[in-house]
């Protein structure tokens, strides 16, 4: 195993907490989002867990994984 492999487990009686991955987010096709450059718009199609395609009115734009900065209304 090479030392990036390695797996990090925290134990119990440590004062650091462990780290926590935010959950993923998740958009079907009809949801309305809101993002912060483009505004608000709908998702128009979902590619798996890695892209949404949304229609911001006056534009389309293809907001990758981690989607940051769009939210779902």
């Amino acid at each position: 195993m090479r030392k990036s492999e390695a797996v990090h487990r925290h134990l119990p009686t440590s004062p650091f907490k462990p780290r926590v991955e935010p959950p993923r987010k998740e958009f079907a096709v009809g949801d309305r989002v809101t993002h912060d450059t483009y505004g608000l718009g709908r998702a128009i199609a979902v590619e798996g867990d890695t892209a949404v395609l949304v229609d911001f009115g006056t534009r389309q734009e293809r907001i990758t994984q981690p989607f940051t900065g769009m939210f779902k209304l």
